[in-house]
């Protein structure tokens, strides 16, 4: 097949940036996608950091701007601190890129509105990263929910769970600092995973409970001392999503302090008709319950079944690294228009939706209440 090559640039090369460059270099084990990402360069201040995509090829600078100046660029992957988002999101944008950036869409509510608005104005295709819905298993929960087989729908839980915090003795980092990380910790970090779907779904939060929770007030600091740590870590939002004119419970949860769960994504629908169940903990594993004289719940074991195919047989497993490959597919292809009707990544629109949400939870930890959430319902 004769690919269509688009040139694109990484901003901070860390995990993320390698695993995206990755992707990239494995590209021709997808079979039916017209276009080909090319990696024509990676900015970083670490230099150790940049030796890593050595090729003798790719442009390796400690300069972003440089990326921002070179017209070959057409698309930039951007994974940088949360409070450079705005700032670098709104410049790629105005520089003429189009930008797959990291979630969340800025610090807060109004620097994603700011991103947005940039994005607008500037006419640039951009979306926001969220990798899990390209699992199988949300792939086929996605299916059922909009087959309309579940009957009126009685409750929804989306998640996302890991437990990177709970060793007292890891080193602070920034994602542990308001300044840097934003008032909403937590929900940055992990709360577009968790919002993509139901957002995609039409289920908005109307209004909210939340409960936040912070884990250690310090860790060390690398340096023999001790470094405070002010954002949340765990974050329960108890939401009521108007979903096919009724007042439906779903519940968000986003969490780092959850002993027993390395990196755990998950997704449960319940209705009157039928459920579906689908969590990472379990990959090859879906879980499907119909409506009949007995209660039980059946199992079905998935294979390499993903919206973009690939040259991998049927019968092997889905990883990590394959749904970010995914994900990357379903960006590029919605950029030459060519999705269809499949799955997306994070609009705007949803970026922006999810820190509504998040501000809303900023709000009701604070009041003690329930709050409404602003632009949805």
């Amino acid at each position: 097949m004769k690919r269509k090559p688009i040139k694109i640039g990484i901003i901070g090369g860390g995990l993320m940036g390698r695993e995206i460059a990755s992707a990239f270099a494995r590209w021709r084990a997808l079979v039916d996608v017209a276009v080909e990402p090319q990696l024509v360069g990676v900015a970083d201040l670490n230099p150790a950091a940049l030796e890593w995509f050595d090729d003798g090829r790719t442009l390796l600078t400690p300069d972003y701007r440089q990326l921002l100046d070179r017209p070959e660029v057409e698309v930039l992957y951007v994974a940088v601190p949360h409070n450079l988002h705005e700032k670098l999101y709104c410049e790629a944008l105005e520089a003429g890129k189009d930008l797959l950036a990291e979630k969340p869409f800025g610090i807060d509510l109004a620097a994603a509105e700011r991103v947005a608005k940039t994005a607008a104005s500037t006419k640039r295709f951009i979306r926001c990263s969220s990798e899990f819905p390209f699992w199988p298993g949300v792939q086929r929960a996605i299916q059922v929910v909009r087959a309309g087989r579940l009957g009126r729908i009685l409750e929804v839980v989306s998640g996302f769970h890991h437990s990177s915090d709970l060793d007292p003795g890891k080193p602070a980092n920034w994602k542990r600092q308001s300044a840097v990380c934003g008032e909403i910790g937590v929900l940055g970090d992990l709360g577009m995973h968790v919002c993509h779907v139901p957002l995609r779904l039409g289920w908005g939060p109307a209004r909210l409970f939340a409960q936040l929770q912070k884990g250690y007030p310090e860790r060390p600091d690398g340096k023999g001392g001790k470094a405070p740590c002010d954002t949340w870590d765990n974050a329960l939002l108890h939401t009521w999503a108007p979903i096919a004119g009724q007042d439906t419970p779903m519940r968000l949860e986003m969490k780092r302090l959850a002993p027993g769960a390395i990196n755990t994504w998950f997704f449960e629908v319940l209705g009157t008709d039928g459920g579906v169940r689908f969590s990472t903990a379990e990959p090859k594993s879906f879980w499907t319950f119909e409506r009949t004289k007995e209660q039980s719940w059946k199992r079905t074991e998935l294979g390499f079944e993903v919206p973009f195919k690939t040259i991998t047989g049927g019968i092997f497993e889905v990883g990590f690294a394959d749904v970010i490959q995914q994900m990357w597919a379903a960006f590029l292809l919605e950029r030459e228009g060519a999705l269809g009707d499949r799955f997306g990544c994070a609009t705007p629109a949803e970026a922006v939706q999810s820190q509504r949400i998040f501000a809303a939870a900023l709000e009701s930890q604070k009041e003690s209440r329930v709050v409404n959430v602003a632009g949805n319902g």
